[in-house]
């Protein structure tokens, strides 16, 4: 199983802080101080991604998202003034009713100007790293501040009970000031792009991490033999899942400049796989008693299914099955 962080830190501020426990606590504790991914520590910053998920969906949700600016940051450069203590979020889904205009001006600076969907926790982060589109239509990036007049955090986009609390909200920019981040097309092509996407597994592998230990803790003094059979159910399904994120993190750390898009699909459908698992047996498992009356349980069984809709379900699928069907022989990833 993946272990806990490295330090007490993090369990320190949960038992200080409990459900209240926010990105500006995580932030001030220096909890974001993670290795970068492929830098030989993948293993360790998904660690800390998976105990913050298994505190909380919601909350993992934002810290991802404030450490994945981090890492954009430091492998394209840019935004170098920012203040220390800074919470960002990444704004990078691109629907094709939500998109924002890129328009250069001197010294690496832009404005923005047009809607964001799905920036989660926009009423909280004072930073954003957002996709957009410059005037020749090529995909670029851009750091902006949140604090200014041209920058309108809407309520609108966000209804789900599940998740309720990321507030994954639509953001309006009407020629906000920014700074350019890398060059146009470096976002998706850098080697982090896949690295960052198998991340998102560990988010999840943490989610189903929580409810499975809260249905441990739910055994009672003598469990049934129904009962035990979900927990072993959940035992296969948590297992399995940690044991391909040690894979696919050991692989990305051996090979920090390619392509990880294989492994992070690989990594993501197993870990989404093994989360309805858990969902499924855990429900099973403890009955209708903490679903309605334990909070925390019933909010990470409303979460996850949510966040987990982060995948791409069948497309993901069909990738992974194009990668092994070009091949002319049987993959190597079948052996033992």
């Amino acid at each position: 199983m993946l272990q806990a962080a490295p330090d007490d830190a993090l369990l320190q501020l949960q038992l200080r802080h409990g459900g209240d426990l926010a990105l500006k606590h995580l932030v001030d504790a220096r909890i974001d101080a993670l290795p970068r991914p492929g830098a030989g520590q993948t293993l360790a910053r998904w660690r800390v991604l998976a105990e913050v998920a298994a505190h909380d969906l919601s909350l993992v949700k934002l810290f991802e998202g404030h450490t994945d600016a981090l890492a954009i940051l430091a492998e394209l450069g840019g935004a170098p003034d920012t203040p220390a203590g800074a919470a960002w979020g990444t704004w990078c889904a691109e629907p094709p009713d939500a998109r924002v205009a890129f328009d250069a001006q001197a010294n690496g600076h832009c404005r923005l100007t047009g809607t964001k969907a799905w920036c989660s926790g926009a009423a909280t982060v004072s930073h954003a790293v957002v996709s957009c589109w410059n005037a020749s239509g090529e995909p670029c990036l851009a750091a902006v501040a949140m604090d200014q007049p041209a920058v309108w955090v809407t309520e609108n986009g966000w209804h789900a009970v599940g998740m309720a609390a990321s507030a994954s909200v639509d953001v309006r920019f009407n020629r906000a000031v920014a700074t350019q981040v890398g060059r146009p097309g470096d976002y998706v092509s850098r080697a982090g792009f896949w690295q960052g996407g198998a991340g998102i597994a560990a988010c999840w592998f943490g989610g189903l991490l929580g409810i499975a230990r809260m249905v441990q803790q739910r055994k009672g003094p003598k469990p049934d033999a129904h009962r035990l059979a979900h927990l072993g159910a959940i035992d296969v399904a948590v297992t399995a899942a940690a044991a391909q994120l040690r894979e696919a993190a050991a692989w990305i750390d051996s090979h920090p400049q390619d392509n990880a898009q294989r492994i992070a699909l690989r990594a993501r459908l197993a870990v989404e796989q093994a989360a309805n698992e858990v969902i499924h047996h855990a429900g099973r498992a403890v009955g209708a008693g903490p679903l309605c009356r334990d909070p925390r349980f019933a909010r990470a069984m409303a979460d996850l299914p949510v966040f987990l809709r982060q995948s791409h379900a069948e497309r993901d699928l069909a990738a992974l099955g194009q990668f092994a069907a070009n091949e002319q022989e049987e993959p190597s990833s079948w052996t033992l």
